[in-house]
């Protein structure tokens, strides 16, 4: 290689060139660079939520609704409408509804005649059927509707002489039992029970509910206004004895309540096989069960044997009536409720009775609302222990209605502010329905989520989920309804679910922008 000698001149040129390219490199336009992608924010749809939430409506006596006898068809819907939103708003997804109190009916029958509580007048048509508007208008908040009869409670004895020609009682008079101040049918009667599961079961053939129900009430609970008075049932136990019977009188009692028990069961699913069959007996079966338990008897006051029930499998879900605090000591909340868990040798639904009625009820054995949300915290964990499904039963709907004590803020704001499903019954019904196909449109400020079925098979709902700002939001959906709104902005995916009539899900079907 030659070198060549730099005259100064030749220098400062190259420094000039050299200076000028610098900055020409620092000052000019650059082509932008090129980051990498973010990484796309993982999309889990979460599992869905299950749990049992009920409210008891009680109707006998206008307890709960219509808040008076005698109000206009307009009045008594828009009072149920508001009990309907406020169970929504407190986060709840089942009500039962009293539609068979004392022989009577909350819907058109054929068997029984109009209920009093409605116009005042037993008999007398309302103007429109309450049952069936219940169900419509629950349908459109995503609850469901569980009828609930009793099968044995005539009418108060200061009733007889305004019950109508219809009554069971009035067109059979022998087979009723007075008692203390109330008329009693005779369960030990063969008619008596025939009455009642046809009743039961007619509701099951003409109206879409999700089930039956059964209260506490077989045997008349012993009243200290009539201490040690028997039920008049002389005359129906000793044709049980002439006809061959061998059972001792309180044994047979046990047996009439235990034979319709297992009987109702039967017949419902054969009318009905997704209808669910649920029992709430008295919360205590017998003193002593567990240790330390003390209380009225109800196996041996009332003949209402209730283990045995849930043991041999007669109910899909059993609601003993738990109407005690987690403090008490004579009847303890938390060890009735192991106890009762310790029994469900079957599997059953175990989803006790909450006493709502007692918060802030004005007496020294009032509850502060935090005793509900303690006590479905307490059923939560022993379901999860044993492997169930988790839920519970609130009585009454007045409290919830009127916030009595801020339960319902307090149950919205805390147990139950994540919506859930019900539990699926899987022993009526363990296949899960084939998943619809989708389509989505955007509409501008919505997404518009239309439903295909692909199925003839009955379904009760679709469940809607879809993601917004990371956040899941939730709606269930009467299945008559194939279209659903949910917002856009900040939606980046939908997932669909068919719901059959025992709960069981479909297989997720998801949309993603």
């Amino acid at each position: 290689m030659q070198w060549i000698k730099a005259t100064p001149r030749v220098l400062t040129a190259a420094i000039a060139a050299a200076l000028l390219g610098a900055c020409s490199t620092v000052e000019s336009p650059t082509e932008p660079v090129a980051l990498p992608p973010p990484p796309p924010v993982a999309f889990t749809v979460p599992a869905v939520t299950r749990e049992f939430r009920g409210l008891w409506i009680a109707t006998v006596a206008n307890i709960d609704w219509p808040s008076r006898s005698g109000l206009t068809v307009a009045q008594q819907q828009t009072e149920f409408s508001l009990i309907l939103d406020a169970a929504e708003q407190a986060g709840l997804n089942a009500i039962v509804l009293q539609v068979r109190a004392a022989g009577d009916a909350l819907f058109p029958s054929t068997l029984e005649p109009w209920s009093r509580s409605l116009t005042g007048t037993q008999g007398v048509d309302p103007g429109y059927d309450p049952l069936a508007y219940a169900i419509t208008q629950a349908r459109l908040r995503g609850i469901e509707v569980h009828a609930w009869f009793n099968p044995f409670r005539a009418a108060n004895l200061s009733d007889t002489l305004r019950l109508a020609s219809t009554h069971f009682a009035v067109r059979r008079p022998e087979l009723t039992r007075k008692y203390c101040t109330q008329l009693w049918f005779d369960p030990g009667a063969a008619a008596v029970q025939d009455q009642a599961i046809a009743v039961i079961t007619d509701v099951l053939r003409r109206y879409d509910v999700d089930a039956v129900h059964l209260d506490d009430f077989f045997y008349p609970y012993p009243d200290s206004r009539c201490a040690g008075l028997d039920f008049p049932d002389s005359a129906t136990y000793a044709g049980y004895q002439r006809g061959g019977g061998v059972l001792g009188r309180a044994d047979w009692r046990r047996d009439n309540v235990n034979r319709f028990v297992e009987r109702l069961y039967r017949e419902a699913h054969l009318v009905s096989p997704t209808a669910r069959v649920g029992i709430s007996p008295f919360g205590i079966w017998r003193p002593g069960s567990p240790a330390g338990i003390v209380g009225l008897d109800a196996y041996a006051s009332i003949y209402a044997d209730s283990r045995t029930w849930l043991q041999r499998g007669w109910v899909d879900y059993f609601a003993p009536q738990l109407y005690w605090s987690i403090a008490s000591t004579g009847q303890n909340f938390s060890a009735l409720l192991t106890w009762w868990g310790q029994q469900n040798t079957m599997r059953r639904h175990l989803w006790p009775g909450l006493a709502a009625y007692r918060v802030s009820d004005g007496s020294t054995s009032a509850y502060t609302a935090a005793e509900i949300p303690a006590q479905v915290q307490l059923t939560r964990g022993q379901n999860a222990a044993a492997g169930g499904s988790s839920g519970s039963l609130l009585y009454n709907t007045t409290v919830v209605v009127n916030d009595r004590g801020g339960l319902r803020s307090l149950l919205s704001s805390g147990v139950f502010a994540a919506r859930a499903l019900p539990p699926a019954t899987d022993w009526l019904d363990a296949t899960a329905p084939p998943p619809p196909t989708i389509g989505v449109t955007s509409l501008g400020a919505v997404l518009r989520v239309s439903i295909t079925p692909v199925t003839s098979e009955p379904l009760s709902w679709y469940l809607i989920r879809w993601r917004t700002n990371g956040t899941w939001s939730q709606r269930l959906q009467r299945a008559a309804a194939l279209t659903a709104d949910v917002p856009s902005g900040g939606t980046d995916g939908v997932v669909v679910n068919a719901i059959d009539k025992v709960g069981n899900a479909s297989t997720d079907v998801v949309w993603r922008p």
